[in-house]
């Protein structure tokens, strides 16, 4: 996703959707509003103009069919909504889609794209607290050269990457985590090719002209962000982790055999996590090396969309221990980003932080040296201490990011001090707690940096409500408990201002690399 610039929202606008963000209503009392369509934003501190208020998605359903021979996609998105206030109009997030019609509860509806948003005017004003069905048919061009997109194009089809704010280049939607839902896909291939989805087959139709259709369906709700819709000449391999839970790897066919080793280290990984942080949460895992090796397609080594990790195939192909334990990375994103989303992007060090926090517990227990050449976790922990105060001047506080070091390392090592800085306060038992107290309370939903603090004074057995925000939100680096010997490098003068980059697309910055 390249850098651009933003519309900020109207201030009056941000402050608007708070209720929405919190899963409120803004209708009146009566059920009416003013004749002002709800605001096209949900005031996300990082990307103020992703998400639309007025309304919840409840399902999306899916269906893209593709052209091998113009690698074009016609499409449809059907959306049901909940709407929260009454509205006479209403907005997706959208980019780069062709749009041809669009029906609200199968009426004919107004619409004009303008910038990221697709406005649409229902035949009729829409009620509160209604049940809506939106349809929207378009096209799309995964070639098509935009200032960011999802779509990664391969030599045999496509996958799609839209974290963090590229989903609306591959269907309408009301792109941001706080808002996730239910999703169904069927995908319409030639019959030469296969096409995945999020989820799990549910079924496959042999259709006229030597085409296939594959339908899938997500048993657990998702946030956009974590789609994942791929075509390519693949080889979907089958295998069972822990307690019999489905492993399928969707695999280029021409590397099938060359990648396994490295796609037959998941059950394991799976049994390692579970016993930390408890049953896997969705239907099915496994590893999708996308069919591309093409270093400007995406600039990083892994993407935990939900159920299906998309990877660059050579990573996979390297030996023990880099991809053990980036492989855990990805896997604990299925708990910290997945299950559990967060509510702003402002909260993505619960992801990254968590992700890495694991990912080096199981790369350190098995005596790999890291890239600095560390063997233990105290002694990564101490290096990255020193470099706290550097971080914070350079890449702002762990929970305050901006879009230009959404991804940078202090989201993912800075997480994960904080995460040993509790654990050193707390004490391992006291920290497992709260760990999985925090998944189950909101498995399958959003939670904020503030709903983590709660939780981990509470099932802590202390409040520790000032320590976190010390160390989440502070601009210098507190002491470490439990290590008074430990030392800050000051940071020079020349790193006081923030740098700045032309590209915000998903840096990866894991330290389990």
């Amino acid at each position: 996703m390249r850098y651009r610039t933003r519309v900020t929202a109207p201030a009056a606008a941000l402050i608007g959707t708070a209720a929405v963000l919190a899963g409120g209503n803004t209708a009146y009392a009566d059920g009416k509003t003013d004749d002002a369509p709800a605001p096209e934003t949900l005031g996300d501190p990082v990307f103020p103009n992703l998400g639309n208020a007025g309304y919840r998605v409840a399902a999306y359903h899916l269906d893209l069919s593709y052209d091998a021979t113009t690698a074009l996609v016609d499409a449809t998105a059907t959306l049901e909504l909940h709407t929260t206030q009454a509205l006479t109009r209403l907005s997706l997030d959208s980019l780069g889609l062709d749009i041809r019609t669009v029906r609200v509860d199968g009426r004919d509806a107004a619409f004009e794209q303008a910038d990221e948003k697709l406005r649409i005017t229902p035949a009729r004003a829409l009620c509160a607290r209604e049940r809506v069905t939106v349809c929207v048919t378009y096209s799309a061009d995964p070639r098509r050269a935009l200032a960011h997109t999802a779509w990664v194009p391969t030599p045999d089809g496509f996958a799609i990457c839209p974290q963090p704010d590229s989903a609306h280049t591959v269907f309408p939607c009301n792109d941001h985590p706080s808002d996730k839902a239910r999703f169904t896909f069927r995908l319409t291939v030639p019959a030469a090719l296969r096409a995945v989805a999020n989820g799990s087959l549910v079924c496959t139709e042999n259709l006229a002209g030597d085409r296939t259709a594959y339908t899938y369906r997500s048993r657990s709700p998702m946030a956009t962000e974590l789609v994942q819709i791929t075509v390519g000449d693949y080889v979907v391999k089958e295998r069972r982790g822990p307690h019999g839970l489905p492993l399928r790897d969707v695999v280029p066919t021409a590397r099938a055999e060359a990648l396994e080793p490295a796609l037959a280290l998941t059950p394991g990984l799976v049994e390692w996590l579970e016993a930390r942080l408890g049953a896997y949460p969705f239907e099915t895992y496994g590893l999708l090396p996308c069919n591309s090796d093409d270093p400007h397609a995406f600039d990083f080594t892994g993407l935990e969309t939900q159920t299906l990790t998309l990877y660059k195939p050579n990573f996979l192909l390297q030996a023990e221990p880099k991809i053990g334990s980036h492989m855990m990375h990805e896997l604990v994103h299925s708990y910290f980003g997945n299950s559990v989303s967060p509510a702003t992007w402002a909260d993505l060090w619960l992801n990254e932080g968590h992700a890495d926090f694991y990912g080096l517990l199981y790369r350190y227990e098995r005596g790999w040296a890291d890239s600095l050449g560390l063997t233990t976790f105290e002694a990564r922990m101490k290096d990255t201490y020193a470099r706290g105060d550097q971080w914070r001047s350079t890449s702002g506080p762990v929970a305050a990011p901006n879009a230009v070091n959404l991804f940078d390392s202090q989201r993912y090592l800075g997480g994960v001090l904080v995460l040993y800085a509790l654990r050193q306060l707390i004490g391992e038992d006291a920290f497992h707690t709260v760990e999985r107290t925090f998944l189950d309370r909101y498995r399958n939903s959003s939670a904020s940096t503030e709903d983590y603090i709660a939780v981990a004074s509470k099932a802590g057995g202390q409040d520790v409500s000032g320590f976190l925000r010390d160390w989440l939100y502070g601009t210098t680096t507190p002491r470490m408990p439990g290590h008074p010997d430990w030392t800050v490098t000051p940071a020079p003068p020349s790193l006081t201002a923030p740098r700045r980059r032309t590209d915000v697309r998903r840096h990866e910055n894991s330290a389990t690399l």
